[in-house]
């Protein structure tokens, strides 16, 4: 089972399959998706009271790693399943970027062969974490791939799913095994863990830990003293914060927070994340987005009503940019996005 069944059908049984979805990505009517819940009052000051998610576009298989392109001033992200890159402006809509997305292979297959998460470069470059070629790679501008990184101790990694750069260039970024077609059981699975690694800028891979069970988001607080890495395992449904040490490795982890038993009664898992300027994590999980403070309190849960893969910044850094399942939608915030 791939992935994306995997999240929607065998975490929440009865409660994420959805019927009819259009072949095509299509632009949504307008409208708004789900609710926001308060549970804090320090969340007013992050979500201000009223605010909506606006429903952009709809129709996507399994959308995922929304980024922004402030050239542009269109975002970026991924349809993991459907191999491909859409675009999404202002006043021009829905467009397709780049097919194929993830898999560069000739002979057909099916599952999660996509890219997941996106980044950009120092450069400005477009940085894929691609399941079907199972590396980190780099658009050229002729949309050819570089690949950056694509084994670890020479065996092939499993498929990389997201990333977040460190400020010296270093990459760090989660390798589970939802591109295989068997995950864990797959035969084509050369490693034996499931990890999260640093790709140095000399180009050097560092295993930094094997010890979470389906590794996927991940980012950096403020200050880069803390690194946040989603565990999308439905036994083991957490996050967790680990200090980086001097030399950028990771010391002993900490579970931030664990929505474990809210698996089977909300949708989806613990997943992508970003970090907001003052610290706060703006987490996709069991819910929608979960608000989270660096303590791991819940603040607030921007709820979607649906499986939700990831969120991003854009704009002027105070827009977040979400995919949940087949949608892509928006709400403004009272905060801003770490980083540029």
């Amino acid at each position: 089972m791939n992935a994306r069944r995997f999240l929607r059908l065998s975490l929440c049984t009865g409660l994420l399959a959805v019927a009819g979805l259009a072949a095509r990505a299509q632009e949504a009517s307008s409208g708004t998706l789900g609710t926001i819940e308060r549970l804090d009052p320090a969340f007013d000051k992050l979500v201000p009271p009223g605010a909506k998610m606006e429903k952009l576009a709809s129709g996507f298989d399994w959308s995922e790693g929304p980024v922004w392109m402030p050239e542009t001033k269109a975002l970026l992200f991924s349809d993991v399943p459907m191999n491909k890159v859409y675009r999404w402006k202002d006043g021009e809509g829905l467009s397709v970027f780049l097919q194929p997305s993830g898999y560069t292979g000739k002979s057909e297959r099916g599952g999660e062969p996509g890219s997941n998460g996106l980044l950009r470069d120092a450069s400005g470059a477009l940085v894929l974490m691609q399941h079907g070629d199972r590396r980190v790679a780099r658009l050229k501008a002729d949309k050819t791939f570089e690949t950056l990184a694509d084994k670890y101790d020479g065996r092939r990694f499993n498929s990389p799913n997201d990333g977040a750069w460190k400020s010296n260039g270093d990459l760090y970024f989660t390798d589970p095994p939802y591109g295989l077609l068997k995950l864990n059981d797959d035969p084509a699975k050369e490693l034996p863990h499931n990890g999260v690694y640093r790709l140095a800028r000399d180009g050097k891979v560092t295993l930094l830990t094997k010890e979470m069970t389906f590794p996927n988001g991940i980012a950096f607080s403020p200050d880069e003293k803390v690194l946040y890495v989603a565990n999308s395992d439905p036994k083991m449904a957490i996050w967790k914060a680990f200090p980086v040490k001097g030399d950028g490795t990771l010391g002993e982890g900490r579970v931030l927070f664990d929505t474990t038993a809210w698996v089977g009664t909300k949708k989806g898992l613990p997943d992508g994340m970003k970090v907001d300027r003052l610290g706060n994590l703006f987490a996709t999980g069991p819910g929608g987005v979960l608000v989270l403070t660096p303590e791991g309190k819940h603040l607030g849960t921007l709820a979607t009503g649906e499986a939700t893969a990831n969120c991003g910044w854009g704009d002027d850094g105070s827009v977040l940019y979400i995919t949940a399942d087949m949608h892509l939608c928006r709400i403004k915030t009272s905060t801003k996005g770490n980083g540029p």
